[in-house]
């Protein structure tokens, strides 16, 4: 195991155990201002262009047009889903994902699937 990984694992661990009362306490608020699920799933390159499942807290409401179309995102997030952004706490949840090795405290931040196709064998 790298000096890395076990920054990242020991790091994140602690940080779960500190944040744990703030992590229920958003959870909660994020059930009671936009329902189930509380956490938004979405699938990133990692290590190698590997996919993997990155969690965060939901930020925006499921809001449809009358044909069942998605409403754009300017419309669906919602003033606490901007504080949890503005604030970052809708990423709590991935600490699970360092604790997994799908991520690292350290490093880039994990671009959405569709931009894996810009970078160069070397990059990914």
């Amino acid at each position: 195991m790298s000096i890395k990984r076990l920054f990242d694992i020991t790091a994140a661990s602690a940080a779960l155990v500190a944040l744990a009362p703030v992590y229920a306490i958003t959870a909660h608020k994020v059930k009671k201002n936009l329902g189930s699920p509380v956490l938004f799933r979405q699938t990133r390159p990692g290590l190698n262009g590997k996919p993997f499942e990155m969690i965060k807290f939901r930020t925006m409401r499921d809001a449809v047009d009358n044909e069942g179309n998605p409403l754009p995102n300017s419309e669906r997030l919602t003033p606490f889903g901007q504080m949890l952004r503005s604030s970052s706490l809708d990423e709590l949840p991935e600490l699970i994902n360092v604790l997994k090795g799908d991520m690292s405290l350290v490093g880039p931040r994990p671009l959405l699937m569709e931009y894996l196709s810009d970078f160069k064998e070397e990059e990914i």
